[in-house]
């Protein structure tokens, strides 16, 4: 443990997953093929909208801004995971611990962000039809996601400012694999009363404020699609709502589980796994529900790849 006589910390040794050490390379193998998959998948995805005209709407830009922030979500935990559990070295430095933290914070606000952008995308595209495309234009598209990457960007700021006013630690070993602001302010000896005030406020602007809109959002779609006498309106209503719903539903019930479920047994172990669940297991599924529930994406992933035996095909005859 390096920490001297004023018990400041230069590194920190992160416990990782509660795993069995004989179990370490079967997990790790595992949990190289979902990252691997997750960068895959939504690189795909935006490849997919880049260079498809017609998924140049309001929704798909949205969607392609959230592939890119899964990637980078899960890159900010799952490397340095994998090369300690394959190096089986487990620190991190002082400096690296809080730019995790605050990349973590960053990311994963944007998400919440941008779920909220497509759930205002799908609102006023099943209840204002007829007004979509004045509302929804590009402007209103780029400062939605503009403004979600600066309030994203405060609220990392914020708590890792505050959080290298925290330099005195009882301990330096964290029991997670990665960077908690929660679990970082557990440990420190120093006063942390006014980081622990911060939490709520700028938890409220980035959760619990787009969930609020997200079930409104819902709510007055609910109430239109209940208004429509059409079982064919209904289930098109239905369909465009899916994958949307399908991904709000994996990434705030992560977060409701860590939170707001108690827990009296393992509560550590229960912050591993849901944390588990909602940056590196949600960010893998999305390309999934995303191209398994929508049939424009499987209709532009049938278009490059008709193209793409077109040109193998051909290719050898110009030869």
């Amino acid at each position: 443990m390096k920490v001297d006589n004023e018990s400041t910390v230069s590194e920190f040794i992160l416990l990782g997953l509660p795993i069995r050490a004989e179990d370490q390379a079967v997990y790790s193998v595992l949990f190289l093929a979902m990252y691997l998959t997750t960068v895959l998948g939504n690189l795909l995805i935006i490849l997919l909208i880049r260079l498809n005209s017609h998924l140049h709407t309001p929704m798909y830009f949205f969607l392609s801004h959230l592939a890119f922030t899964d990637i980078s979500f899960s890159s900010v935990t799952a490397p340095k995971m994998l090369m300690n559990m394959l190096t089986h070295s487990q620190s991190i430095s002082y400096d690296g611990c809080i730019s995790q933290v605050y990349f973590f914070l960053f990311f994963g606000s944007i998400d919440s962000f941008l779920l909220t952008s497509m759930a205002y995308d799908r609102y006023v595209a099943i209840c204002h039809p007829l007004h979509y495309t004045r509302i929804m234009n590009q402007n209103l598209c780029v400062l939605l996601v503009v403004v979600s990457w600066f309030l994203s960007n405060a609220c990392g700021l914020v708590h890792s400012l505050l959080l290298t006013r925290v330099s005195h630690f009882r301990d330096n070993i964290i029991p997670h694999y990665f960077c908690d602001l929660s679990a970082l302010l557990k440990l420190s000896s120093s006063d942390t009363t006014i980081n622990e005030l911060v939490i709520l406020p700028v938890g409220t602007v980035v959760i619990t404020l787009p969930f609020i809109c997200i079930l409104v959002s819902y709510g007055h779609i609910g109430v239109t699609i209940l208004k429509t006498p059409s079982i064919k309106g209904i289930c098109k209503a239905l369909s465009t709502c899916g994958s949307h719903l399908c991904v709000v539903s994996l990434y705030y019930g992560a977060i409701i589980g860590l939170y707001l479920v108690p827990s009296y047994n393992n509560t550590n172990d229960k912050d591993v796994i849901v944390a588990v669940m909602y940056s590196l297991v949600t960010p893998m599924l999305n390309p999934f529900i995303y191209s398994l529930r929508n049939r424009d994406m499987k209709g532009a992933l049938r278009n490059i790849l008709g193209r793409t035996k077109c040109s193998t095909f051909f290719f050898p005859l110009a030869g």
